[in-house]
Formats: structure tokens, sequence, C-alpha cells
């Protein structure tokens, strides 16, 4: 498979995991903050995040079909990561136990892959 699949194959999860964070912040959230994910003010955060996420992948889909542009996109799905990263890791004793582990799967390896891809799409 070669680099502009895979920056497809990226920018189509996170858009699914950001417009699940839009549409039903509890349930997609809720593995990730718990509780807080049931109440408005944790849906606030969490339907803002599933937004930012979308917004990522469809310049990140537009600028792949494009041709051109999609490293500066990759590189911004990268800080997003990034910033999910160390706010679980701050945060992971108030957390559900698995969340730490996924969102380190899920981010790490999405920075991993996203540090290849950015300079290998365009």
């Amino acid at each position: 498979m070669d680099a502009r699949s895979l920056a497809r194959l990226q920018a189509l999860g996170r858009l699914v995991l950001g417009a699940g964070l839009v549409a039903t912040p509890a349930l997609v959230a809720g593995g990730w903050v718990g509780g807080v994910a049931r109440k408005p003010e944790g849906q606030v955060l969490a339907v803002g995040l599933g937004a930012r996420d979308v917004a990522i992948a469809l310049g990140s889909l537009r600028a792949i079909g494009a041709g051109y542009g999609a490293g500066g996109w990759i590189r911004a799905g990268m800080l997003a990561d990034a910033a999910d990263l160390a706010a679980t890791v701050r945060a992971r004793d108030g957390l559900p136990s698995l969340a730490a582990p996924a969102v380190a799967l899920l981010a790490g390896g999405s920075l991993v892959l996203g540090a290849w891809l950015q300079a290998s799409v365009d």
C-alpha cells in the first residue's frame, strides 16, 4: 500500500472518529473520559474535538485527492494527536483503565504514521 492510500485511510479513520464524537459524544467519548461524557459539559468538549478531527480529515482528503498540500493537514493531525496523547497521560489516574493504553495506541500510532506520511504524500 502506498503513502497516499495510507494517508487516505488515516484521514477516513479520523473522519469516522470525529463524526462519532459529534453525533454521539456520550457513547464515543465515554470510553476515553468516563462518566463526564454523559454530562453536557463533557459533551461540549467531545463535540469540539470531534469537529476538529472532521475538519482535519476533510482537509486531508481534499489535499490527497488534489495531489498536493496534504503534508500540512497531516501535520495538523499530528499536533491534535500529540495533544490528545499528552492530555490523556496527564489525566490517566482519573480516566477509565483502558483509556490511556487505547489513546497511546491510537494517537501514538497515528503520530508515528503521520511522521512518515507527511513527507511522503506530496
